[in-house]
């Protein structure tokens, strides 16, 4: 019968220190997680907030949706501006949406 069913073995008994090894493994995996990804994300939060914060008339901008125009008017209260794109065309977007500050002069080099 010993063909067909085989034969139980008792496992073996875990090592003292193994649960101190998976406490260390986790603690290790939990710093990489922080300084991976965590803190650089919480960092570019920081700094788009702080992009949001400091725009202001007459700077030129890039919208993520690839816009490029010149600030006409901010709404603090509202969180959004009005974006000149062409003489006569503006555009009302979300402070939110603006991705970058361009540098001045930038429309009339594009």
């Amino acid at each position: 019968m010993d063909l067909f069913i085989s034969k139980a073995h008792a496992a073996a008994a875990p090592a003292p220190g193994a649960g101190m090894d998976m406490l260390i493994m986790l603690l290790v995996f939990g710093l990489v997680f922080y300084f991976m990804i965590y803190r650089p994300q919480a960092k570019r939060v920081k700094e788009h907030k702080s992009l949001m914060s400091a725009l202001g008339k007459g700077d030129e901008v890039l919208t993520q949706g690839g816009l490029v125009g010149k600030i006409a008017k901010v709404s603090d209260e509202k969180d959004f501006i009005v974006i000149a794109i062409a003489e006569g065309t503006e555009v009302t977007v979300q402070k939110a949406a603006v991705s970058a500050v361009l540098p001045k002069g930038t429309m009339k080099n594009l």
